[in-house]
């Protein structure tokens, strides 16, 4: 580390200097791969194959395989899990350079893991469990046991050394995973965008001028670059969903009670009034499965008790019982905010394949979501705002630009009293039983007879938006009001141009405002799936049910034309 002096003369406050030395931490343990590092000598809007370039062939070639296959691959020993470590690793430090998405870096502790699961696998030819040598990164707030977990605060920085591990963490080292980074999250986390005074703000690989969402974006951002084949996130408004949207890539948020949560580090804890989380980010739905497959096999609701004992049934997952003919619903606006043009194509074009493959599709009647975006941003700010406001004056930091945003929802409010807040609770228990009546009453228009099996959306109204412009979560906070579980999935990249229509709010309007076809050229183009309540493995199920439906009439097209 560096002690001169002189090295923090530049700062003029001490929360300056803390961030500074927290950078140069980070500095430090990338100097020992400094042959490993890359420059971005000229501006550059796609940095999403960077990290390519300083891997050899074989080494590119491990970095395009998904967890899945990766755990396939070195059990049967094609590959070392030193050399997949090593190759993501590799990437990870071009993803760091390219895109600020790292916090801690303990690449030499999971090289040295990685060897001894290869002498285990060597000596009892057997794998420790499912993702035996496959490097997984984690995002910053979620503890790892001896590791700083700042959390995108300055004032917990240096002070939340991890004295264990979070149960998602234990049950993946129990599983074989290996660690080896953590990731950016924001400011207080309450952002869909990724920033904060310690390490800075973290870019959207495809597009750095746009964000990589929030508040998992640094997981997002590395995963995207070929730095992590599976990551860990959180979401309690969009927060994984967001990020893997923006970054073309696979996103679930599960329902609260069913994935172990316990060992993260976050402003509110305790507050159970909406509670946010753990779920994965990756490069396949299969990787998704595997890993929600991993936790509860795990049983996990033994340690932590608010966890249902719902074991993963492998079964549905793989689409066992699902009906040939599905009903899905599409919700084509919220009443709030009329998706970009590019999301709408994309929704146009499941809708025709679905019908063409003979499922049967109805619009989806949005349901109150300005009324579910006041009452979870009450749910979000019980106190005011109180506890952020006090985490950052003790270091003195600013809020970043969106930080300040969402904490603005409460201006001019203080706590809510305990009578308010238990009234705030039946608001939120009337909101979702009127949503699930909403829900069922679909029998009425479908084909089927039944309702609706999943609901087809935008995850935001945008594509990655510019830096510091995000401010309509309606699309993704939504179904965290009603705990529903939802995947989010890449479709393509953004190339059309299409007008937009007359806007109908202030909200709408301001976000209009921004629409311009090349503001967001090489943009993810990505949808969202809803599922019921606690139905995790229906959804996955009917995820790939969708998924195949269209990649067979684009095949079925290519042909033709052919």
């Amino acid at each position: 580390m560096v002690k001169d002096p002189s090295f923090y003369s530049a700062c003029e406050h001490e929360w300056e200097r803390i961030a500074l030395q927290k950078r140069n931490d980070r500095e430090n343990a990338l100097a020992k791969f400094a042959n490993w590092r890359t420059k971005v000598l000229e501006p550059t809007s796609d940095v999403s194959q960077l990290p390519l370039q300083k891997l050899t062939d074989r080494e590119r070639n491990i970095v395009k395989y998904d967890a899945t296959v990766l755990a396939d691959l070195i059990r049967k020993r094609v590959y070392t899990s030193v050399e997949v470590v090593f190759a993501f690793a590799k990437a990870a430090v071009v993803a760091q350079d390219v895109t600020n998405c790292l916090t801690e870096i303990f690449i030499e502790e999971a090289l040295d893991r990685a060897q001894e699961l290869d002498q285990h696998l060597e000596v009892s030819g057997n794998v420790v469990g499912p993702l035996h040598g496959v490097p997984v990164s984690i995002k910053d707030h979620i503890k790892i046991k001896g590791l700083d977990t700042s959390t995108g605060y300055i004032g917990w920085a240096y002070k939340e050394c991890a004295d264990k591990d979070a149960v998602v963490v234990d049950i993946l080292r129990k599983a074989g995973a290996v660690l080896f980074v953590k990731t950016q999250n924001p400011q207080s986390l309450l952002s869909l965008e990724t920033n904060n005074n310690i390490y800075g703000r973290t870019t959207n690989p495809f597009n750095t001028k746009l964000t990589s969402g929030g508040s998992s974006g640094g997981e997002s951002a590395l995963i995207a670059c070929h730095g992590s084949p599976l990551g860990v996130g959180t979401d309690i408004g969009g927060s994984i969903r967001v990020p893997a949207a923006h970054c073309g890539l696979y996103g679930l948020k599960g329902s609260v009670a069913r994935l172990p949560h316990a060992g993260l580090l976050g402003s509110h804890d305790g507050m159970d009034a909406i509670v946010g989380c753990v779920g994965p980010l990756a490069t396949s739905a299969r990787d998704l499965e595997l890993f929600c497959r991993v936790m509860l096999d795990a049983q996990p609701w033994l340690v932590e008790p608010p966890l249902l004992e719902m074991p993963w049934n492998k079964a549905v997952a793989r689409g066992h019982g699902l009906p040939e003919k599905l009903s899905i619903a599409i919700l084509w606006d919220d009443g709030v905010v009329t998706p970009d043009p590019p999301i709408t194509l994309a929704l146009k074009q499941y809708r025709d394949a679905l019908i063409v493959a003979g499922h049967d599709v109805i619009d989806w009647q949005p349901l109150n979501h300005k009324e579910g975006w006041d009452l979870i941003v009450k749910l979000y700010l019980l106190d005011g705002g109180a506890e952020y406001h006090e985490t950052m004056q003790k270091s003195g930091e600013p809020a970043v630009q969106q930080t300040a945003w969402i904490l603005n929802h409460a201006r001019g409010r203080g706590e809510y009293t305990v009578a308010e807040i238990f009234r705030l609770n039946l608001e939120r228990e009337a909101f979702r039983a009127k949503a699930l009546m909403h829900w069922n009453v679909t029998q009425q228009r479908t084909s089927t007879g039944r309702p609706v099996d999943a609901i087809l959306c935008p995850i935001a109204p945008t594509l990655a938006p510019p830096h510091d412009t995000t401010s309509w979560w309606g699309y993704s906070s939504h179904w965290n009001v009603l705990d529903l579980p939802a995947v989010v999935f890449p479709v393509g990249r953004h190339k059309v141009d299409e007008a937009l229509p007359q806007s109908r709010n202030g909200i709408e309007r301001a976000i209009f405002t921004e629409w311009q076809s090349s503001t967001y050229d090489n943009a993810p183009v990505s949808l969202q799936l809803v599922g019921r309540r606690h139905n995790e493995e229906r959804l996955l199920a009917m995820l790939n049910v969708v998924e195949n439906v269209v990649s067979d009439r684009t095949s079925n097209q290519s042909a033709e034309v052919m």
